[in-house]
């Protein structure tokens, strides 16, 4: 017998396409919140599928996208940008009327261009994504608590249904995360610098010190202060997924990484010249900076948020 004061689930059927990271902390929360009657998932061959199945994080696990995606009212993309376009085109045409597809990437124009023009009409697109990551991968690595008090952004086309932008709103706020909607250009210019230029920079100094003759390499591994440590953390995080991100989002990302390089530029002259005053106010400044950071509680150490690699 039904409980009659028990709420109804936000969607009937759920898919998520790709159960990795992301995917399968999606799908924990989901569960976790009884956002949806029945959850699904699309898996390639990459062992993703067993250990789905292993952890039962979902009802059911299917290798064809199209039989995943039937009978859905929601689906969610969550495997690396440069997959959505091939997989898309794959489950469009099973896509039901009415049904919601969203996705979890971390530039947003390019998942629009790819997206759009495998969706029949009458399916509404919410694009989005969530703040938020670690630098491990896998469904084995994936937690119901990853979202919560972090930031998602939306980034739907202009036309969208404004019930199915409530709908994924509705989503990602019942499972914790603050919701932000904006323009996918702007999106993709404030994830250059906040996100994207500090990987490329924790991968070229891993890059730098793994090119050092091996004593010294060995003796930067063996002394790696916590700077070094902390900051090259995201280094290590999923190397499909972010070179997916540089490719598609190049404009933006060379466009912040010139000015970056200029900044640079001139703080090796200040150096160079021994002048104590210009690096005092520009560490002064960014201290200032990251002190609004953990006001704000985006820091990892604030006592709120996990780990931010997306």
């Amino acid at each position: 017998m039904s409980d009659p004061l028990k709420k109804p689930a936000l969607f009937r059927r759920a898919c998520l396409i790709g159960i990795g990271l992301i995917g399968s902390s999606l799908a924990r929360a989901i569960r976790a919140h009884g956002l949806a009657e029945t959850l699904v998932c699309h898996s390639a061959a990459d062992g993703s599928k067993e250990t789905a199945q292993k952890l039962g994080i979902v009802d059911e696990v299917y290798a064809d996208p199209a039989e995943a995606v039937r009978g859905c009212d929601l689906v969610i993309l969550a495997t690396p940008i440069g997959a959505n376009a091939a997989l898309v085109e794959q489950f469009g045409p099973a896509l039901e009327a009415g049904a919601i597809v969203t996705d979890v990437g971390s530039v947003k124009m390019a998942v629009v261009r790819d997206v759009s023009p495998f969706l029949p009409d009458a399916v509404h697109f919410v694009p989005g994504h969530p703040i938020a990551g670690t630098e491990h991968s896998g469904p084995e690595a994936g937690f119901a608590e990853l979202f919560q008090n972090r930031w998602c952004i939306l980034t739907p086309p202009t036309g969208t249904d404004p019930e199915a932008v409530t709908k994924i709103r509705t989503l990602w706020e019942t499972i914790g995360s603050n919701v932000d909607v904006m323009e996918a250009g702007h999106h993709d210019q404030v994830l250059a610098i906040t996100s994207h230029l500090p990987h490329l920079i924790a991968y070229t100094i891993v890059g730098t010190a793994d090119d050092l003759e091996d004593v010294l390499k060995q003796e930067v591994i063996k002394y790696s202060a916590s700077g070094f440590r902390d900051f090259t953390r995201i280094a290590a995080s999923d190397p499909t997924m972010w070179r997916d991100v540089f490719l598609n989002n190049r404009e933006a990302v060379l466009e912040v990484l010139q000015r970056f390089t200029e900044d640079l530029t001139a703080l090796q002259r200040a150096i160079r010249w021994g002048e104590g005053e210009t690096l005092h106010a520009l560490f002064s400044r960014t201290r200032q900076i990251r002190r609004g950071i953990i006001e704000a509680k985006q820091a990892y150490g604030s006592g709120i948020a996990k780990f931010e690699t997306q």
